[in-house]
This record gives structure tokens, C-alpha cells and sequence, in this order.
């Protein structure tokens, strides 16, 4: 099994695809990346040489934050925003969204589940 920033890719997709699960580089990254080092997109990662997946290492390494060191620096960013009392610092703090979506409907995935509740009015235990 390949190991390129210490994430193991799968053998059996193309190298195109097996690059998009090191945390950092998507599709666009994988197709720039593949062109810079002039190596098929459409080759399975099992059907690389040696010498082409060194390329890759070193080349990744070399130009992209990546895997831990960009999972950090994206920890301090919002960290420093929440220290600072930044507007974007107090919404990750509540939990709410960031970028200027609305709350009032459609924030589901930040406010979590919610419960509906009755008109608030008991029922009668029976009639007299």
C-alpha cells in the first residue's frame, strides 16, 4: 500500500482519486499536482514505479500544508478569532454559522435536532 504525508491511498483507484484522501488536497490540487509532475491521472496507484511516488512525496511535501499541520493552523485561526472576541470567534463559541447564513430556519446541522412543541394548552383529563 502507497503512503504519501502519512495516509495510506488505496491501490485499486486511480491516482487522481487516491490523492483526494490526504486531508488538504482535493480534486483541482490532485489534477495540479499530477500535471507539475507530469504523471497519467488515469494510472491506478498500484501500477506506479518507485520513482514516481517519491516524486510525489517530495513534491507534496515540499509545496502544500497538509494532513496535521493544516488541521492545526485551521485550530489556531479559530482559536485566535474566539481569544480575540472576533464577531466569526463568538458564532464558533455558540456553535451557530459563521459565514453569514440565516438561523431562523435552515441551521439544522449546527443547532442540532430540535423538538416541536405543543400549542402549550393541557387536555381535559374528561368530560363532567
Amino acid at each position: 500500500m502507497a503512503r504519501i504525508a502519512g495516509v495510506n491511498i488505496p491501490e485499486e483507484k486511480t491516482i487522481e482519486a487516491s490523492l483526494q484522501y490526504i486531508y488538504g488536497i482535493g480534486l483541482t490540487k490532485s489534477k495540479e499536482i499530477l500535471s507539475l509532475t507530469s504523471i497519467d491521472p488515469k494510472k491506478r496507484t498500484k501500477d506506479l514505479s518507485e520513482a514516481e511516488l517519491t516524486k510525489l512525496r517530495e513534491y507534496i511535501t515540499k509545496n502544500y500544508t497538509i494532513e496535521g499541520d493544516l488541521r492545526r493552523e485551521t485550530t489556531q485561526n479559530i482559536s485566535r478569532l474566539k481569544a480575540i472576541n472576533a464577531y466569526r470567534g463568538l458564532r464558533h463559541k455558540l456553535g451557530l454559522p459563521v459565514r453569514g447564513q440565516r438561523t431562523k430556519t435552515n441551521s439544522r446541522t449546527k443547532r442540532g435536532k430540535r423538538i416541536s412543541v405543543g400549542s402549550g394548552k393541557k387536555k381535559a383529563d374528561s368530560k363532567t
